[in-house]
C-alpha cells in the first residue's frame, strides 16, 4: 500500500535495540494454479433433472466469529444509543459476507452517521497512494471522508456529530500495509476530541506466531506514511492488539498524544471468538475478501512480505530490476527481472536452498497478450518458511547480476532511498548494502533480526488477546 510494500518495541526493547510504488498498495502451501476445465456437456437431446429438496440446507458458518459477529451476538451493547462513525472498506464484512456498514445500519438503537475510508477508499477501488476526495456514499447517502494521505488524521470537522468511531479493517500482518496506520492516526484524532474508539478485531491472516524481518528503526517510525508501528516487517499481531499497543506506548510507535489524552482516551476492542494464534487464514473457514487492488487472494497475502521489498521500484529514485508478478498474473507470487534471463535467476535462487520455498518456471500473458516468463514462489513448508528473507536475497542478487545497474541502492544523482527505507525499516542494513553491494553480510543481519524478533515476540505478549 504505499507504493511498494510499504511497537514501539516497548520500553525494554527500545533499550535493547537502540539498538515499500508499486508495492503494495496499500498467500499454506499452494501448487501453481492449473487451468480450470468445464464439466463434460450432457448427451445431445438429454436434459438432466434433479428433484428440488424439501428444505434448502444452509451452509455451515465458519467457527471463527469476527469482531462484528461478536458485537451483533452481544446485542450491539457496546454501540447501542451511540452515533457512530465507521472506518472500513469492502473487506469489512461479517462471517456471512454482509458488510459491516449494513449490519450497523440495521442494528437496533444504533445510528450510523458517517463513513471513513483508508487507502484505496471506502469502495477499495482507488489506486495505491491515490488521494480520495470526501464525498457522499451513493448506497447509503452518508458523508464519506478519506483518512488516507500524508499522515492524515480526521479533523475535528470530520468527526463532528459522532460519539464513537468503529474501526473494521482487515490487515494482512505486514508492517507497510497502511490500514493499521489509518487506525492509529484515527485513534489519535478521536482521543483528542473525546471520542471513543471501538475496534472490531479480525485475524492476522499469516497467523499470530510468525514474526520476521527487521524492526522499524525509531527514526523511521516518525512521519512515516507506511510504518507507524515499531514492529518487525511481519509482526504477528491483530489490528486490535496493535491498537492496544499504540494506546500503551509513547512515540515513536505509540499514539502521538499527550499523556493526559492517552490516559483519558477510551479504547474498546471487540475480540474475536474461536480464533487462535496458530491459525492461518484458510484454517479460519472465512472467505477472503480482497483488501486492496493488489491483494486479491490469500496467495497474495503470503507473497506481499516475500517480494514487495526485493522488487521495490520507483524510478528514477530506485529500481532493483526485479518485478513481482509474471505478466498480469501471480501478483506477489511470481518474480521476474527486466534485464536478466529467468534461467539465471532460477539458478541463483535454487542454490540458496531457502527453507520452506521452491521456485518453478512459469509463463503468463503480459499486458500486450504476449507470453512472459518468471518464477512462481511455492511455499512448501509453512513452519519452516521465513516470510521476509527472500526480499533480502533479491536485494543482494540485484547487486550481483545486472551489469547495467551494479548496485541499485548506491547513492547517485536523482536517487532517493527514503521511500524504500520507510518500508524496509533498517538504516544500518541499507548503509551496508550501499557500501558492500553483493558482498553484504546478509546472513549476519538475518541472524540478528531473528534474535531481536524473539525478544519482540515475548514482550508483545502483554498485548495479546488470544493464545
Amino acid at each position: 500500500m504505499a507504493r511498494t510494500p510499504r511497537v514501539s518495541p516497548f520500553k525494554p526493547l527500545i533499550a535493547f535495540v537502540t539498538l515499500a510504488l508499486g508495492l503494495l498498495g496499500c498467500s499454506a502451501s499452494q501448487p501453481v494454479p492449473l487451468p480450470k476445465t468445464d464439466p463434460a456437456p450432457a448427451a445431445p437431446g438429454f436434459e438432466a433433472k434433479t428433484a428440488a429438496p424439501l428444505f434448502q440446507a444452509q451452509p455451515a458458518l465458519p467457527s471463527v466469529m469476527l469482531g462484528i459477529d461478536v458485537l451483533e451476538a452481544d446485542g450491539f451493547a457496546a454501540v447501542k444509543g451511540k452515533r457512530l462513525g465507521l472506518l472500513t472498506n469492502p473487506a469489512g464484512v461479517n462471517r456471512r459476507g454482509e458488510r459491516t456498514i449494513d449490519v450497523l445500519r440495521r442494528a437496533p438503537g444504533v445510528k450510523l452517521v458517517a463513513l471513513y475510508g483508508p487507502e484505496h477508499g471506502i469502495n477499495g477501488d482507488a489506486p495505491a497512494a491515490a488521494l480520495v476526495p470526501d464525498s457522499i456514499d451513493q448506497r447509503t447517502g452518508l458523508p464519506t471522508f478519506s483518512v488516507y494521505g500524508k499522515f492524515k488524521k480526521p479533523t475535528k470537522a470530520m468527526l463532528k456529530g459522532i460519539d464513537a468511531m468503529v474501526i473494521d479493517l482487515q490487515d494482512i500482518g505486514t508492517r507497510s500495509y497502511t490500514y493499521v496506520n489509518a487506525m492509529k492516526w484515527t485513534t489519535e484524532a478521536c482521543f483528542e476530541n473525546n471520542i471513543e474508539v471501538i475496534i472490531l478485531d479480525r485475524p492476522n491472516p499469516l497467523g499470530g506466531l510468525k514474526t520476521d524481518g527487521p524492526l522499524l528503526d525509531a527514526r523511521q517510525a516518525t512521519k512515516n506514511s507506511v510504518g507507524a508501528f515499531r514492529v518487525p516487517y511481519v509482526h504477528g499481531l491483530t489490528i486490535g492488539e496493535l491498537a492496544r499497543m499504540a494506546k500503551d506506548e509513547r512515540p515513536p510507535g505509540g499514539l502521538d498524544v499527550t499523556d493526559a489524552i492517552r490516559a483519558a482516551g477510551k479504547l474498546t476492542v471487540i475480540a474475536m471468538r474461536g480464533w487462535r494464534r496458530a491459525m492461518r487464514w484458510p484454517e479460519t473457514g472465512l472467505t477472503w475478501v480482497p483488501t486492496s487492488p493488489g491483494i486479491q487472494t490469500w496467495e497474495a497475502v503470503q507473497g506481499y512480505p516475500m517480494v514487495g521489498l526485493g522488487a521495490f521500484w520507483d524510478p528514477p529514485r530506485i529500481d532493483t530490476g526485479f518485478r513481482h508478478g509474471v505478466g498480469k498474473n501471480y501478483i506477489f507470487r511470481g518474480i521476474s527481472h527486466i534485464n536478466i534471463r529467468i534461467e539465471v535467476i532460477e539458478k541463483e535462487l535454487n542454490a540458496l536452498k531457502l527453507p520452506g520455498l521452491r521456485f518453478q518456471k512459469i509463463s503468463a500473458p503480459n499486458k500486450d497478450g504476449k507470453p512472459a516468463t518468471g518464477l512462481y514462489i511455492e511455499i512448501t513448508d509453512y513452519d519452516e518458511w521465513r516470510p521476509t528473507e527472500l526480499n533480502f536475497y533479491l536485494m543482494r542478487l540485484a547487486c550481483k547480476i545486472d551489469p547495467k545497474n551494479p548496485n541499485p541502492f548506491a547513492p547517485g544523482p536523482k536517487r532517493d532511498m527514503s521511500g524504500f527505507l520507510h518500508h524496509m525499516g533498517s538504516e544500518d542494513f541499507l548503509a551496508a548494502l550501499q557500501r558492500d553491494g553483493a558482498k553484504v553480510d546478509l546472513e549476519g543481519y538475518l541472524r540478528d533480526w531473528r534474535e531481536k524478533n524473539k525478544i519482540y515476540q515475548q514482550q508483545s505478549r502483554r498485548y495479546w488477546l488470544y493464545q
